[in-house]
């Protein structure tokens, strides 16, 4: 049985300020209950380890991603599913609280999805047991033509293929994040506008390497038109667009916890291109907030607002 929650009336909006109202970002994703480690190194195979602290906080990529673009000032939508437990209903209301709308977030017999992640000098582990993000369909997605639909790969590759053929026939602009990176179908990457990509995922979807981005940029286009953003960590980004290759630069900060840092990216991202904003200034902020969201623990909890961003860009690095 599927419960769907009636639309939030009036949406809430959180505390986090409004890009110009252009468009919504809707996140067709995973949502799921955190269990973070930390330990002073990650352990190797068959070893245990000592861990420092251990907490409970609110992931999965696509509660992730609507919470950055959220913070970002866009007015989201979330799509997924939790299960019926006190877990499912903590997340739900967690995303509602962010000002992200909630309202087809179904409530399904499988067990929220649960995240294990083990965090040690700067590094990660993951472990995700899917649950009811398993369920996730894009089938019925509501959605209009000047709204940014975003998706991962934590759900089925389905739900994202129909997500976007809908987002494709009324003029929605589409945002994938393939990750977990698996080969992707070339009529899925036909749907796709803006594919972000890290180097490992790059390899994988696209199959190029980052030494073979780095001697000619244009080789990611060989299978999709979409313009590709390749994260490089601390290193920026490369963004190809087809008239353009940007070089963004990175940002030196202390790393506390990277777990977040790609949703991060994505969410804020996806807020630039539903306000509007030239992609290459789009993707400064969101470069920006990804670099911010790693000097703290936690994924969704760590998603820095507009505020923030702002007084960073002001007096941080470029």
């Amino acid at each position: 049985m599927v419960t769907r929650y009636r639309p939030v009336d009036p949406p809430v909006r959180g505390r986090w300020g409004r890009l110009p109202a252009v468009g919504r970002v809707v996140v067709v994703g995973s949502i799921n209950d955190d269990l973070v480690v930390t330990a002073r190194r990650l352990p190797g195979p068959g070893e245990t380890v000592a861990g420092t602290s251990v907490a409970r906080s609110a992931g999965g990529k696509g509660a992730n991603q609507a919470v950055a673009a959220a913070r970002a000032g866009a007015a989201v939508a979330m799509v997924g599913c939790v299960g019926h437990d006190p877990a499912g209903s903590r997340l739900r209301e967690g995303l509602v609280a962010e000002g992200v709308d909630a309202s087809a977030v179904a409530v399904v017999e499988a067990p929220t999805g649960i995240a294990i992640v083990t965090v040690a000098d700067g590094e990660n582990t993951i472990v995700v047991v899917p649950g009811a993000n398993a369920l996730v369909s894009g089938d019925d997605l509501a959605v209009g033509p000047g709204d940014v639909v975003v998706a991962q790969l934590e759900t089925p590759l389905a739900a994202t293929a129909a997500a976007f053929a809908r987002a494709r026939a009324v003029g929605a602009t589409t945002v994938f994040n393939p990750a977990p990176a698996v080969p992707v179908p070339d009529e899925v990457l036909g749907l796709v506008d803006h594919l972000v990509v890290n180097e490992h995922e790059v390899a994988i979807v696209l199959g190029v390497t980052a030494a073979e981005v780095g001697a000619d940029p244009t080789v990611v286009r060989r299978r999709t038109a979409a313009a590709v953003h390749l994260t490089l960590g601390a290193d920026g980004a490369v963004v190809v667009t087809a008239d353009d290759v940007l070089t963004v630069a990175g940002h030196a900060v202390e790393v506390v916890d990277p777990t977040g840092a790609g949703d991060c990216l994505v969410g804020w991202l996806a807020a630039g291109l539903a306000a509007r904003l030239p992609v290459a200034e789009a993707v400064r902020r969101a470069g920006a907030a990804a670099a911010l969201s790693v000097t703290r623990p936690g994924a969704a909890p760590a998603m820095p607002t507009t505020a923030e961003v702002d007084a960073f860009l002001a007096d941080g690095p470029a």
